[in-house]
């Protein structure tokens, strides 16, 4: 038996899948991530997945926060505010879903040592776009014309891979590129990403399905609902308190998480 196999068979723990999954729900909710940066240590550390079903069960969670988050989040950021701003939803998702169909291409090909040494560094590198990156108050895009639309592909691509390679929706990233690189108050930002986020998980999950790791979806369908019915429920608590909670009082908290949470993935064998 494979270490896969015996990875996916592990008996888990329910009602933790449930906890996290609340928790981790309301945290994406509230601030406008699909919160698996969050999820992604927890499911290699607690739940023992090795490093690639981890990513996998990890995009499935996302698009269910993702796709909660956007509507529990409307009561403050109306739809209509969402829409008006399709050109730079579009902008980025000319780069994101390509990026996101190369990453997912590449995390296929990584051994899981090589693997968990990635996520590592892309958790801290998100721990400090989350430090640094949400402080932004500017309300002027930082460039204008074309150079604005290059700007937003690239930006789009890198994220896309970025995405793929953690099973993420890529908020983390998406949020300080539209408040420095667009000018968005930070929470529009926050459903504009999500907007952008859920077609750009789309396809990379889509890449995945053609992988023989993509199995475990199937091997762990109750663990999936079980968090996923958290998650719900979580991104629905995070909605309500989105207009009540400043999300800068969060960001120092979130990005020491992030940091342990990297250490963590680090040292996992």
């Amino acid at each position: 038996m494979t270490q896969d196999a015996t990875a996916s068979i592990t008996p888990r723990n329910m009602p933790a899948a449930f906890g996290g999954g609340v928790v981790i729900g309301a945290l994406g909710g509230l601030i406008g991530l699909g919160g698996a940066e969050f999820r992604l240590p927890l499911l290699i550390g607690m739940f023992n997945f090795v490093a690639l079903e981890a990513v996998i069960l990890n995009k499935a969670m996302s698009l269910v926060v993702v796709a909660t988050a956007l509507p529990f989040r409307a009561q403050t950021v109306p739809f209509a505010d969402v829409a008006a701003h399709w050109p730079v939803i579009l902008n980025l998702l000319a780069g994101s879903l390509w990026g996101a169909w190369f990453g997912a291409g590449w995390a296929t090909r990584l051994k899981s040592e090589a693997l968990y040494k990635v996520i590592t560094l892309l958790l801290v590198v998100i721990a400090a776009v989350l430090l640094f990156g949400h402080d932004a108050t500017t309300s002027q895009a930082l460039f204008t014309g074309t150079a604005l639309l290059v700007a937003g592909v690239i930006a789009g691509f890198i994220i896309g891979i970025v995405a793929s390679l953690l099973g993420v929706g890529g908020g983390e990233l998406l949020i300080p590129t539209l408040v420095l690189l667009f000018g968005a108050d930070i929470k529009l930002a926050g459903s504009l990403s999500l907007a952008v986020s859920l077609p750009t998980m789309l396809v990379g999950f889509t890449r995945y399905s053609r992988d023989q790791s993509f199995s475990v979806i199937g091997r762990n369908k109750k663990f999936l609902l079980i968090m996923a019915a958290g998650s719900t429920i979580g991104t629905f608590i995070g909605g309500q308190l989105l207009g009540l909670v400043p999300s800068y009082a969060l960001l120092p908290a979130l990005a020491l998480i992030l940091v342990i949470s990297a250490v963590k993935v680090w040292r996992h064998k």
